[in-house]
């Protein structure tokens, strides 16, 4: 019938993780950032990405959800940081992602906001303690601190 129990929680295919990407882009030793427009994280500042659809490489969906949030072309290239997003309601799974970073290399346009992005920015490293940045993001980014010295 499609549901099992497990773990205290009711569990159907609606459950199943599923595979996400966000792009690290570095330009002039700025981080694209976007504004969240929907939970998770909703009107907090994070690296930018979306749902990867059947048949789409990590690299392409990486691209695409950047052309649709912040209007520039990215080129995808190594994934550099991989967590799982999960949250509850009580005994109830809300979702599961597996959200893997790729690092993306700036090839052009200039940004506009879009698609479920409240707003979209290049931020430099002084002005994170300023912004109300997402945990996973604010993970990202103390765990790479070199990152922003090696553009």
């Amino acid at each position: 019938n499609g549901r099992r129990k497990k773990e205290g929680f009711t569990m159907t295919h609606e459950h199943l993780p599923i595979v996400a990407v966000g792009a690290v882009v570095i330009h002039d030793n700025k981080i694209l950032l976007i504004k969240r427009g929907k939970p998770p994280s909703h009107s907090r500042w994070a690296i930018p990405g979306g749902k990867v659809k059947p048949g789409e490489t990590l690299q392409a969906a990486a691209e695409r959800e950047i052309s649709e949030e912040t209007g520039l072309i990215v080129k995808a290239t190594t994934p550099i940081y991989t967590f799982d997003l999960i949250q509850y309601q009580g005994n109830t799974l809300e979702f599961h992602y597996v959200i893997v970073d790729l690092l993306a290399d700036y090839v052009a346009g200039e940004i506009i906001a879009g698609g479920d992005a409240l707003d979209a920015a290049w931020i430099a490293q002084s002005d994170f303690p300023h912004l109300d940045i997402d945990p996973n993001t604010e993970t990202f980014l103390h765990a790479h601190p070199k990152l922003f010295n090696s553009c």
